[in-house]
């Protein structure tokens, strides 16, 4: 009796748990975008796997223990000491590995296709962002201006984000609109996101990287391409150019305000095509061809 009391404490504690996560805000499922629909229906598809194992397993487990019960008064040939079957072992062989299948083969095709533009019949926008103890550094190259701890990007195109990191390794990710992926020391990493619709964003570092960490957000700002011209004009109007100096001294370990800068020096851009260069051999990604870079205004040095 004291068992079943303890059963029906530990089921109904488990239903207020999932009643309690109902009320959490899970951005992640609630995606704004081609990526994170995507992704948002392969979350879903492995939650319909795991509740068929949990099911199927509680399901046996009641059936065992009321099947095999100790009081039970038997009429078949029920042999406890009985060793091996061969139909068993081969079920429980093969349903693992038809689950795993069930989930790799979506997973690998939906993030292979992932790995690229998302809708191929827009040309994507480019951003070079940059990683630095506890900031996150946008540059704009074909606006030829940058923005720091705010990231303004147009909606229903997709973004092509070719990320790095000055110093400690972290995780670009924007839970609405896809899922994270790492920017590296000295090396380049490509995330295709789109926003389907204007709006504000969450964006977050999601690698611990030093005391800082839990400051390491910014706003995602997804504007009609109109709003976002006039933006980008605001900020060449009314920002400072960005020096050399400035850019050093944002990169040392240390939290700052949102700042955005009409221009900045040309050896940014340089450093970030070399080592996609470097990256892909030698050569560059394809969809490089398919940028505007006539409007960079961030060639002119300033020291």
């Amino acid at each position: 009796m004291k068992r079943i009391k303890k059963s029906f404490k530990f089921i109904a504690l488990s239903v207020v748990f999932l009643l309690l996560l109902t009320g959490c805000d899970v951005p992640v499922l609630q995606p704004q975008g081609p990526v994170g629909e995507q992704q948002y229906h392969l979350i879903l598809w492995s939650l319909a796997l795991m509740f068929i194992v949990i099911a199927a397993v509680f399901i046996l487990f009641g059936v065992i223990v009321f099947k095999y019960r100790a009081n039970r008064k038997r009429t078949d040939n029920y042999d406890p000491d009985q060793e091996g079957s061969r139909k068993l072992e081969f079920l429980w062989t093969i349903i693992p590995i038809i689950i795993v299948i069930l989930l790799a083969v979506p997973m690998t095709t939906t993030t292979m296709r992932l790995d690229k533009n998302p809708s191929p019949e827009k040309k994507p926008y480019l951003v070079y962002v940059t990683s630095a103890q506890w900031k996150w550094i946008f540059n704009y190259p074909e606006e030829g201006v940058e923005s720091i701890n705010v990231l303004h990007i147009p909606s229903n195109r997709p973004i092509r984000f070719v990320m790095t990191s000055e110093g400690a390794m972290n995780s670009f990710w924007i839970p609405r609109l896809g899922g994270q992926k790492y920017a590296m020391n000295n090396m380049s990493t490509t995330l295709y996101l789109e926003a389907s619709h204007p709006g504000k964003y969450l964006g977050k570092g999601a690698n611990f990287d030093g005391k800082g960490f839990a400051h390491e957000t910014f706003n995602v700002i997804a504007q009609h391409q109109g709003d976002f011209d006039q933006w980008v004009q605001k900020v060449k109007a009314d920002s400072p150019a960005l020096t050399m100096s400035d850019y050093n001294k944002l990169l040392k370990p240390g939290l700052v305000d949102v700042k955005s800068y009409s221009s900045y020096p040309k050896e940014l851009n340089t450093r970030m095509e070399t080592m996609m260069s470097m990256d892909r051999g030698g050569s560059m990604n394809d969809d490089m061809s398919g940028m505007d870079m006539s409007g960079m205004k961030g060639d002119a040095s300033h020291e």
